[in-house]
């Protein structure tokens, strides 16, 4: 069961699959739901602050780089990309619009996408660290909820 447990909290780790990725694994492979959740959401929100502080600056440092670069530029662009959404729709309501974009799991709207957006948006950390906290909490349960809908009813279905 160690295994399992270090498999989902490595999969919450990483980035574009996160916990959205995880949770359904966890469940696949019969783990109990809450301690499923709490090892995504831990394994989810290590890398954010690490993500905060030195992300921006180490793709700015790599975009030019001849191995790297076009990877460097690409995660870049994304998040001013998805900077510049989240600003435009949110205005003052930034916090919020951070949250939901973290916490609705749709492709390309995680932690570490939303973490980066709010550096390049310079949001303050502690707001930054508490909308993404937050978004990643209600991703955790909607994934959750699916998860377990989804394995119920395959269950049902095949018997």
């Amino acid at each position: 069961m160690i295994k399992e447990y270090l498999y989902i909290f490595f999969i919450s780790m990483v980035p574009l699959i996160e916990l959205r990725g995880a949770i359904p694994v966890s469940q696949g492979f019969g783990l109990p739901i809450i301690s499923s959740y709490v090892i995504c959401i831990i394994g989810n929100m290590l890398p954010v602050p690490i993500i905060y502080l030195f992300a921006r600056k180490v793709l700015e440092w790599g975009a030019d780089k001849p191995v790297i670069g076009k990877f460097f530029t690409f995660c870049l662009e994304k998040g001013e990309k998805g900077g510049k959404k989240l600003q435009e729709k949110a205005g003052k309501g930034l916090f919020w619009a951070l949250l939901l974009f973290v916490g609705i799991p749709l492709p390309g709207t995680g932690a570490w996408t939303g973490t980066l957006a709010a550096s390049i948006l310079d949001m303050d950390f502690k707001s930054s660290i508490a909308a993404v906290m937050l978004g990643v909490l209600l991703a955790g349960i909607i994934m959750l909820v699916i998860s377990v809908l989804g394995v119920n009813g395959l269950k049902f279905i095949f018997g």
